[in-house]
């Protein structure tokens, strides 16, 4: 860390600051610090956690420094104290959000055989879960190393992840939050098969994924309710046309309704007050009518309703493709956090 300070501070790079969070270190490891501060005439500034609280934490003390000293500085770069970034993949990063002042500068690395297992299958399954979710194809998920435009870095003080997650969330939320990415390749560089990483494969991608996976369960909760209730219609309905399946539909989809709200507003969004009630209704409304009219469509394709298996095959296809479209308007426009702008 002190390499990497020094190889900074002479490097002759344009700065504000540069801030070096302590996120609870042993006794031990306290002389490094001290040695930092100890730096004659150098723009360094060392916060101190009392215990750690993990990386997302640390990274926002960082923000919060800067929106209180600095607040009209362009952007923010951040990079790991673990060797694997350099002074040179650093200025390749402030030239490209010299260029491009409004993006997320990315300094993405490529992966080979010779990346240790735990970097690639982070990177691997949080790449396809950005692609699956936001739509983006960004190639190294995991990088510590970003150019963070300031407007951004007062939005994501207020996120609620403390650990890794916290990374992976401001990529989610660059697209929300009107933020484009731009990829900075860079030298990969690991020491000792990446043993310095704090991240733990398990632990730490149930924490990336919580959200999706507390919205999957709410789902899944809901499409049980939906599912049942449609067959339960069906079969007292006596028959499966398209009119007797928009009933069934509309039966099912209202109390079903009912049970997703609840799950999404309190427990997977964490969003209190009615507000979100009028563009949830309208969602479920327009969600509604497309199943309806999508299921009777597939159905009348598959086997010209002679079965009444057919539909509730027909609905299980149409609502799995639902699901995901709807994970994004409520993500992104029903239960989004509302941007602070108590800082500009």
């Amino acid at each position: 860390m002190i390499r990497l300070t020094q190889d900074i501070l002479t490097a002759n790079f344009t700065l504000s600051q540069l801030v070096i969070v302590d996120d609870g270190s042993d006794p031990a490891h306290q002389p490094v610090f001290d040695q930092l501060n100890r730096l004659k005439n150098a723009p360094i500034t060392v916060l101190h956690h009392a215990h750690n609280q993990g990386k997302g934490a640390a990274l926002k003390t960082g923000f919060q420094y800067f929106a209180d000293h600095f607040p009209t500085t362009t952007g923010v770069a951040t990079l790991d104290a673990d060797g694997q970034h350099t002074v040179g993949a650093l200025s390749h990063c402030l030239h490209a959000f010299a260029t491009h002042p409004d993006r997320l500068v990315l300094g993405v690395r490529r992966f080979t055989n010779n990346v240790p297992f735990r970097s690639q299958f982070g990177n691997r399954l949080t790449s396809q879960l950005v692609r699956l979710i936001a739509h983006q194809q960004i190639s190294d998920t995991q990088t510590g190393l970003r150019v963070i435009p300031m407007s951004y870095v007062h939005q994501l003080r207020q996120f609620t992840g403390d650990r890794f997650e916290f990374e992976f969330e401001m990529l989610l939320a660059a697209q929300r939050y009107h933020v484009k990415i731009f990829e900075q390749p860079i030298p990969t560089i690991y020491i000792d098969g990446n043993q310095s990483s704090h991240f733990r494969i398990i632990r730490d991608s149930l924490a990336i994924y919580a959200q999706f996976f507390k919205f999957a369960a709410s789902s899944v909760a809901s499409f049980a309710v939906d599912i049942v209730l449609f067959a339960v219609c069906l079969l007292l309905l006596r028959n499966s046309q398209l009119h007797s399946i928009l009933i069934a539909t509309v039966i099912s989809r209202c109390l079903s309704a009912v049970v997703n709200y609840g799950l999404n507003r309190r427990l997977v969004f964490n969003r209190t007050g009615h507000q979100t009630f009028v563009k949830y209704a309208t969602l479920f409304l327009v969600q509604m009518l497309a199943s309806g009219y999508l299921t009777g469509g597939l159905a009348h394709l598959l086997a010209g309703f002679q079965s009444p298996t057919v539909p509730l095959l027909a609905k299980m296809i149409v609502d799995s493709l639902l699901f995901l479209i709807s994970y994004r308007i409520q993500r992104d426009v029903i239960f989004r956090e509302v941007p602070s702008n108590a800082d500009h």
